[in-house]
């Protein structure tokens, strides 16, 4: 079946969805489509923060919302909210070798490992430091769970696996089975590891458990690191002195030089019986400086005052950021677009800004926010949560949106991660008023309920989801949009070929975006505040702030 767009219908496999019954005309297809088109071009450098790349999608995300009528949401009357940062890069090439029992190994940054550091100093000096395997680097007291029994890894390399210990397990056991928990992302295992003092960190990378290629993890590796400001002692103490990847095939040389076998001491480290394993046959020296700099990046904020509910607030965010210019690809491509993570998620924002203004006044305040550097760690994110614009305890819902699909539409819209909100049940009950469906995340391996930015709400309480497509595609079904998620995954995440085309079809993009704006348009003219399941992690920090609501 095909898509067709006609002046009165969105017709989605002989579905009707009405889009002239929204103000504005509806969503825009071609709109959606050109806003994609110029972020990813060229021309943005592929947006990353503190760049020439931010300063241009900055003002054009101002000029939109502007002449939508939108107001400024930001700081000071303003249409942005500063970010403060630090920027952390190599200053020159990295040195790097491994002294074995068999003789010394170069190791190659970008090929055989990544190396980075955000610790406040100009160069990262380290010396003949033993390898130490802890296995998957977690502490989980409510979980019964340490990786680091009696091991003292100050002086040395924490080397640590991928994800969780239920990823691989032959039945689910202390981490809730395939679905990772936040003690798998990489994000946790550096923090656990300075917290324990480690002299650096190595997370060994498998595409499976990662749940990306080592294309991604060198690109992102490879490019400069950012960070909150912080104290010098807090700095030194939240990092440690250096941090990256690894590529399987080292980490099974190094195993097997110590007469282990890595497969094995893998599957050991599935228990929580594991012990830290001595790998000091092997003695890693790294050698690069560093260039620090602040830097002031900028959460971008638009607002559409409400009426008899002005105090109250429902926000639509997405983020602007994508990786700039790096390391040439195979083509000799340098420029990181993210046309589909997150231009999409944008494009989206600036039609639901369009439309909602086109219309009457909503009840609830709405904050239309394009969010800086989450490809950095959520950043943008996390500083508008620790230093809101509305206050958080009377924010109804964040919804985001992430990379939706440039492929045509699907008969299903689906959500990141499974996030024990009602705004689950609320997206799939406007689905299917539309006839359509909602499917739950099918890849909750990925982690991705930690890896968006509706998770820097979620933690301080705010009922938050990132909506994103769905793979029940009119053409082929779940099987061909699954095949085609996997091959942007493996081929273009965060690659240069993530880019906008001429063969672009924005009528998905335009259906799922239309269910967003039936969510929000409810959300903004009710009563009714979305609430998180008891058993939920994020449940008890919204029930802490229910008097301000009543």
């Amino acid at each position: 079946m095909r898509v067709l767009l006609l002046s009165s219908c969105l017709f989605v496999g002989g579905l009707a969805h009405a889009a002239n019954d929204l103000p504005g005309g509806g969503i825009d297809p071609q709109a959606l489509s050109r806003h994609v088109r110029v972020l990813a071009s060229d021309e943005f450098e592929g947006r990353a923060p503190a760049t020439e790349g931010e300063e241009r999608t900055v003002q054009y995300l101002i000029e939109q919302f502007r002449s939508y009528g939108l107001q400024p949401g930001g700081v000071d009357g303003s249409w942005v909210q500063p970010v403060p940062l630090v920027r952390a890069q190599l200053d020159g090439q990295a040195k790097a070798s491994l002294a074995l029992k068999g003789g010394k190994r170069a190791l190659a940054n970008g090929v055989d490992v990544t190396l980075q550091s955000l610790q406040p100093r100009t160069r990262v000096q380290i010396k003949d430091a033993p390898l130490v395997f802890v296995g998957y680097g977690i502490d989980a007291p409510e979980r019964h769970w340490n990786d680091y029994k009696d091991v003292d890894l100050h002086g040395k390399i924490a080397v640590m696996l991928i994800n969780d210990a239920d990823f691989e397990a032959d039945a689910p056991g202390a981490f809730d089975g395939k679905a990772v928990t936040y003690y798998g992302r990489w994000t946790y295992k550096f923090e656990e590891a300075a917290r324990r003092g480690a002299e650096g960190v190595l997370i060994v990378h498998e595409t499976a458990p990662a749940a990306y290629g080592w294309a991604t993890v060198k690109s992102s590796g490879t490019s400069p690191l950012f960070d909150i400001e912080r104290g010098q002692a807090e700095a030194m103490a939240q990092h440690t002195p250096l941090r990256g990847w690894m590529q399987r095939e080292l980490a099974e040389q190094i195993f097997a030089d110590a007469g282990l076998d890595f497969d094995a001491e893998k599957r050991k480290a599935m228990s929580a019986d594991f012990r830290p394993v001595a790998l000091d046959n092997a003695k890693l020296s790294v050698d690069f400086a560093l260039k620090r700099e602040q830097v002031v990046t900028r959460n971008v904020v638009a607002k559409l005052p409400g009426g008899e509910h002005a105090d109250e607030a429902v926000i639509f965010s997405a983020h602007w950021d994508a990786f700039g210019i790096g390391q040439a690809d195979a083509k000799g491509d340098r420029i990181r677009r993210g046309a589909i993570d997150n231009a999409t998620g944008v494009a989206t924002v600036l039609e639901l800004g369009r439309v909602f203004a086109a219309g009457p006044q909503p009840q609830r305040t709405l904050y239309f926010v394009a969010l800086t550097a989450e490809e950095k760690g959520l950043l943008g994110a996390s500083y508008y949560a620790a230093h809101p614009l509305a206050p958080l305890d009377k924010t109804a819902a964040v919804l985001n949106i992430e990379m939706f699909s440039p492929d045509g539409a699907t008969r299903d819209i689906a959500s990141w991660g499974k996030g024990r909100v009602s705004l689950e049940g609320d997206l799939e009950r406007v689905a299917k008023a539309r006839g359509r469906g909602y499917s739950p995340d099918p890849n909750l391996e990925a982690g991705f309920f930690y890896r968006a930015d509706h998770f820097a709400f979620a933690r301080l309480g705010v009922p938050a989801i990132t909506i994103g497509p769905g793979l029940d595609k009119l053409e082929g079904g779940v099987e061909a949009g699954r095949a085609l998620r996997e091959k942007y995954f493996a081929d273009c995440y965060h690659q240069a070929c993530d880019a906008w085309t001429p063969s672009w079809d924005p009528a998905g993009h335009a259906a799922d975006t239309l269910l967003v704006y039936d969510l929000g348009a409810e959300l903004a003219n009710s009563r009714r505040w979305p609430q998180w399941e008891k058993e939920s992690e994020f449940h008890g920090a919204r029930e802490k702030s229910e008097a301000a609501r009543r």
